[in-house]
């Protein structure tokens, strides 16, 4: 069977459920408002696959650390920074919005092997005044920033 939106093949398995966890997937599967029980089941062992691959592999991964943080905490910016400078080749780009009651959250996008990923953001939860957070991650890749030139062109 051949799935006609994004041209992947398709397998169709059978899964035994209790009655109880049948209508309690319903409820979500109407609540969330995915289309069916089908696409319901594909999130969440993508969700599942996923943070397999977060803690037990080494692959190449897409994700954001997010953190809040109380902005009065003194050099608590800095640390942050120097920490994304230290990982200049897993950072991509950050976003920081001052909330309130001096709270600031930061969004911070990053690539690179999982553990890796998860060092980085286990090194800035781990700083004195951040509140909060924690490392999304996904198996899709983000294009290069800039490619790098090809050898025959450098010598052209």
């Amino acid at each position: 069977m051949k799935n006609t939106t994004n041209r992947q093949c398709v397998s169709r398995i059978s899964v035994s459920l209790p009655e109880a966890i049948l209508k309690e997937m319903d409820q979500m599967v109407e609540e969330r408002g995915f289309e069916s029980r089908s696409q319901a089941l594909v999130n969440m062992i993508h969700q599942q696959v996923t943070e397999h691959r977060r803690h037990y592999g080494n692959e190449i991964m897409a994700g954001t650390i997010n953190l809040v943080y109380d902005n009065n905490t003194q050099g608590l910016q800095k640390q942050l920074a120097d920490i994304q400078h230290e990982h200049v080749d897993e950072v991509i780009s950050s976003l920081h919005v001052h909330l309130m009651e001096s709270k600031t959250m930061e969004v911070i996008l990053v690539q690179g092997p999982a553990t890796r990923l998860k060092m980085i953001a286990d090194k800035m939860q781990a700083c004195r005044g951040v509140t909060s957070g924690t490392l999304q991650m996904s198996a899709a890749l983000l294009p290069p920033v800039h490619p790098l030139p090809k050898t025959d062109m450098a010598s052209a």
